[in-house]
């Protein structure tokens, strides 16, 4: 760690998950032209979301991390980024009452467009071609021509990250965000068939937005309660890309990925001495590592010390990916490793990717009981460890797929044929997506009164 960092180290480590490029020329033309645009996030906005998961890693903050599996050119538009970031709001708003701490609300918006796959080359009917990897590297069609990596296609991706980030700012700030309309919306989903079981925890809410009004506490006369603060994340995937968005910011000297506010590391590209962890190493922005079954205690602790050499709290958030019934296995070592090491990080379950099956009607899915199960089995591994569970990251949308089969709307797998869209993996929709909110509230209620019995706090 004794060298100097630079943004194209990257290139002289072992690279996994990433194209070959047929036309180096054009992708070199394609990199000098993207480190030319303004970057889409700054460093300032990077550093308040540190401080805010600083706090959740203390158990003074919670973080929401959601959206989509892969974003689409395709299926592009504004009512798309709207009915995403409306359902965001509304887990972040019954999440806020169950855990009586700020929810920091962060996205996989406006640059999750690369994915990693399990094989490189995948065949239909005789014909073998290269995966697809996401619209910033090809398409989806299965031919051969669409299925060439296409350095242009990051230039497209730029457009629509920057596009989505200003929507997502104008929302955030322009009224949409309002406390009060949100939980309208929330109300809605609660007053539905089968929804008995959140309906209380929906009137309790309604009940403190009602007592804040009558005291004479208006959202109008409170920014903090009319506008929120929302950040984006991604994958670093696609290291030209992101190296072609890095920037030295000019109030500190210090190097931020431009690309977006928080960038995570695969469970597939976490090689303590590859590509990916070399550039994560040397930005500023907050870091997430997505740990798997295969973590050992030794991966851990050198990718803390690469990532995190100062031990900087809210500088690295360790996502949990194991499956349901596997937690217990899993989850303990890498606690132990922490506490061990005296790490800072903040602890964040995704119990959509170790899910995955597939239907009897062949399509891919994740059962809700299982994503339940998983969220559960985490909370009480901490419970047992004496730790703070810091955050939950659901691949999810605002839209009204049927992806995932189960929760109160009971998608089954003869509905997946219905509304199936996903560009790579299923997403919860927005009945489900609130529905695990109201769930995930009720593990956090249990905790703050377990904590308060015991005369505890924060640990």
């Amino acid at each position: 760690m004794s060298r100097v960092w630079t943004k194209s180290d990257w290139r002289s480590k072992p690279r996994v998950q990433m194209p070959d490029y047929p036309d180096s020329a054009a992708l070199e033309a394609v990199e000098a032209r993207l480190a030319k645009y303004p970057p889409l996030v700054f460093a300032g906005e990077s550093r308040r979301l540190r401080e805010k998961l600083a706090a959740a890693s203390h158990g003074e903050a919670f973080l929401l991390q959601g959206g989509d599996c892969a974003e689409s050119f395709a299926e592009f538009s504004a009512d798309t980024i709207r009915e995403t970031f409306k359902v965001l709001l509304q887990m972040a708003v019954v999440l806020t009452y169950g855990a009586k701490v700020p929810v920091i609300k962060v996205g996989r918006m406006a640059g999750q467009f690369a994915k990693p796959r399990s094989a490189p080359t995948e065949a239909k009917g005789g014909v073998e071609l290269p995966s697809y990897r996401g619209d910033i590297i090809n398409e989806m069609e299965f031919t051969g021509e669409a299925r060439l990596p296409d350095p242009a296609r990051m230039l497209q991706a730029y457009t629509q990250a920057a596009a989505s980030l200003n929507l997502l700012r104008a929302f955030s700030t322009g009224g949409f965000a309002d406390i009060h309309r949100v939980h309208a919306w929330t109300t809605g989903f609660a007053d539905a068939d089968k929804a008995e079981r959140y309906r209380d925890l929906s009137n309790r809410i309604s009940d403190a937005l009602s007592f804040m009004t009558a005291a004479g506490i208006r959202s109008e006369r409170m920014s903090s309660m009319s506008s929120v603060d929302f950040y984006t994340s991604h994958e670093a995937l696609l290291l030209e890309y992101e190296e072609a968005l890095t920037r030295v910011d000019s109030t500190t000297g210090q190097t931020i990925a431009g690309s977006g506010h928080m960038l995570w590391i695969g469970d597939r590209t976490r090689q303590p001495d590859g590509a990916h962890v070399d550039f994560c190493r040397g930005v500023i922005n907050p870091i997430g590592l997505k740990c798997g079954p295969s973590m050992t205690r030794d991966d851990l602790k050198r990718l803390m010390e690469a990532l995190n050499p100062a031990n900087d709290a809210g500088r690295l958030t360790l996502i949990t990916r194991f499956g349901a019934g596997s937690v217990t296995e899993h989850l303990p070592r890498l606690i132990e490793t922490v506490a061990a090491e005296g790490a800072n990080v903040v602890w964040v379950c995704d119990p959509m990717h170790g899910n995955t099956i597939k239907s009897a009607t062949g399509y891919k899915t994740r059962p809700f009981e299982r994503v339940l199960a998983e969220v559960r089995e985490f909370f009480a591994v901490h419970r047992d460890k004496g730790t703070i569970p810091g955050g939950v990251h659901f691949e999810m949308t605002g839209q009204d797929v049927t992806e995932c089969t189960g929760g109160v709307r009971a998608v089954t797998d003869e509905d997946l044929s219905d509304r199936y869209h996903t560009a790579c993996d299923p997403r919860l929709n927005a009945s489900q997506s609130l529905e695990l909110a109201f769930l995930v509230a009720e593990e956090l209620s249990n905790r703050r009164e377990e904590v308060r019995a015991t005369g505890g706090g924060a640990s």
